[in-house]
């Protein structure tokens, strides 16, 4: 007998997206689990902080703590490694010729997308989230709602099935992602989410800002503190549903 596909899986990297992302779904689905993925990244300590969210999650938010399963993580790292980019070698972290930041992985969310969408099918989940977002981020192109789209007919042909790919942060600003955690979870989500999730791109957790851990330079430092500031300046609203 087949298992009716249920739930979700969460592209779930440990950073203030994705985790975002992870109590979006958990509000959601009865049933989900995470996937991560080891590319060779500069700030490795993301992956560190993946298991330090997922159980502050399950301890502070019981009612989430029963839906929450399994953490799946994958090694990628020769992948990771044709790129040459600044986000897996010692390189400066600048626009480059074609337009793109030096971070930019090219074809990081395809791939991890592909590998999501095999493991979900394996394990008989439904859908894919994603903390991906053209509102405000970075300018990588696959971030963009049309490559999910595109992306999600390749996998339904590809694989013969549907998969759904959600992406809650598409259209917020930083700002409105820090709102949606406080729909989510409160004060309380946003506290674990600023203190414990990471997003630094040269992987510092040794200097503390009042947006969380980093360099506080690096691109993904300035847009995690830039939406911070917003949202406490407007007073500290929760998103409406």
């Amino acid at each position: 007998m087949v298992e009716p596909l249920s739930g979700a899986l969460v592209l779930f990297s440990g950073g203030q997206d994705s985790s975002v992302c992870l109590a979006w779904a958990l509000e959601r689905y009865s049933r989900v689990e995470t996937v991560g993925f080891d590319y060779g990244q500069r700030h490795a300590v993301e992956l560190q902080q993946r298991q330090v969210v997922r159980k502050a999650l399950a301890r502070r938010f019981p009612q989430w703590a029963v839906r929450l399963g399994g953490d799946h993580m994958l090694d990628i790292k020769g992948f990771g490694a044709i790129g040459e980019t600044a986000m897996t070698d010692e390189k400066a972290i600048e626009i480059t010729e074609r337009g793109l930041p030096s971070t930019f992985v090219p074809g990081r969310n395809l791939v991890f997308l592909t590998y999501a969408a095999a493991l979900a099918d394996r394990l008989a989940l439904k859908a894919l989230v994603g903390g991906m977002c053209e509102t405000d981020f970075s300018g990588y192109p696959d971030c963009r709602r049309s490559t999910m789209d595109a992306m999600e007919n390749a996998l339904q042909l590809g694989m013969d099935r549907a998969f759904p790919i959600k992406t809650p942060l598409m259209r917020l600003s930083k700002a409105d992602t820090w709102a949606l955690a406080k729909t989510l979870g409160g004060e309380d989500l946003v506290e674990l989410i600023r203190a414990d999730s990471h997003t630094c791109y040269l992987g510092r957790r040794d200097i503390a800002h009042d947006w969380g851990f980093g360099c506080g330079a690096c691109p993904a430092c300035e847009l995690r503190a830039n939406g911070w500031h917003d949202w406490v300046g407007q007073g500290r609203p929760a998103l409406t549903p």
